[in-house]
Parts: C-alpha cells; structure tokens; sequence
C-alpha cells in the first residue's frame, strides 16, 4: 500500500513539472527573435515609391541643376536610400538595380540608352554589400549612408563614365584623358552630392518607419 501510494504521488509530482515546463518552453519560442526572411510588402511600396521619386526629381530638379552646370543622379541616390533602409539580400539588390537602370531608359531621362542597365546593377551590388559593414561612430552616428552611397554612386558612375567614353570616344578616335577628366569631376561631384543627400534623409525616414 506504501510503495501504491509512493508511485502515485511520484505521478503527479512528474505531470506537475510537465505541466510547467510546457509553458515556459512555449514561452521561449514565442519570445525567440525571428530573422528577416526578405523584403516584406512594406519595403516593396517604400523601394518603388523611392524609386519613382528618385525619376520624378531627376526629372524636374535634375534638370533645373544639369542647367546650372550641376549634374545630379536622383535615382541612385534613391535605390541606394531604399537598400540602406530596407537591407535586402544581394540578389534583391541587384534586382533593385536593374529595375533602377530600366527606369532610365525612359528618354527623358537618359542620354544614352542602355548603358545604366549594367551601371545601376553594379552599383546597387556594391550599396547592397557594403549595408553589411558596420560604420558606426560612437555607437550611435551611423555613417554608412554617407560613405555607402558615395562608392555606390562612384561604381555606377564610373562604369557609365567607362563605357560612355569606349562608345563616344574611342571607337571615334577622341581625347581619351580629356574625357576621363570631365567624367571624372562629374562621377565624384554626383557622388558628393547623393552621400550628403542619402545622410540626411535615412536618419529621420528610418526613426519613421522603426528600422
């Protein structure tokens, strides 16, 4: 009768502690950070939006400045304020970059059609990989949409600059140092003008939507 009883009151002792590790096991899962799975419908309006935007000020702002001997590039620094913001994988940034370059094939706003399709892929590579290295000072300054948007604006630029003067230049037996020198100013101007840009408008965007 003694040992029935030992075993019963074991029972419940076990079901007891079962019961309570339930709940705290749920407890945990529920509480465990999930990972960012990829770009969420939130993030899909905000790059499109940013995208139209950069086209719209190219357009209309762009061209007041291009006047005054000023040529900025709206568009990347917009596709490049989308992936400082929105952190996609390395494939959807170079999607980002190719939908950009598709932009600019809009006459109005390109020159010379089809050379920011590769241009604008490979900057949105180089923003979409330099989003991964920390450039904090202080713990609390974060100055990666500067120095981020200035290489990526470089890389694209320059590779528009490249095979800009190989078409243009080249294969017309022009200046070749000319050319790179007026490119250059243009490339490094442009990028100057986007990081600066690109700076001031993640700090609040990203305080308004919680990133």
């Amino acid at each position: 009768m003694e040992q029935q009883i030992k075993r019963e009151v074991a029972t419940q002792a076990a079901t007891a502690g079962a019961g309570e590790a339930t709940p705290r096991a749920a407890k945990r899962a529920v509480t465990a950070p999930q990972k960012k799975a990829g770009l969420t419908t939130q993030d899909l309006i905000l790059i499109a939006v940013l995208l139209a935007a950069g086209a719209v000020l190219k357009l209309t702002v762009g061209s007041l400045l291009s006047s005054m001997g000023m040529k900025p590039n709206f568009i990347i620094a917009m596709y490049c304020l989308a992936i400082i913001i929105t952190r996609p994988k390395v494939g959807q940034a170079l999607i980002i970059g190719l939908l950009a370059g598709l932009i600019c094939q809009v006459p109005l706003l390109n020159a010379t059609p089809l050379l920011n399709i590769p241009s604008e892929i490979l900057g949105a590579l180089a923003c979409g990989l330099l989003i991964k290295i920390p450039m904090r000072i202080g713990g609390k300054l974060d100055l990666n949409p500067l120095v981020n948007t200035f290489l990526s604006t470089v890389v694209s630029g320059g590779t528009f600059a490249l095979l800009s003067i190989y078409i243009n230049v080249v294969s017309t037996g022009g200046d070749v140092m000319v050319a790179l020198a007026t490119y250059a100013a243009i490339v490094f101007g442009t990028a100057t003008f986007n990081a600066i840009l690109v700076q001031v408008l993640a700090v609040p965007l990203k305080k308004v939507l919680k990133k």
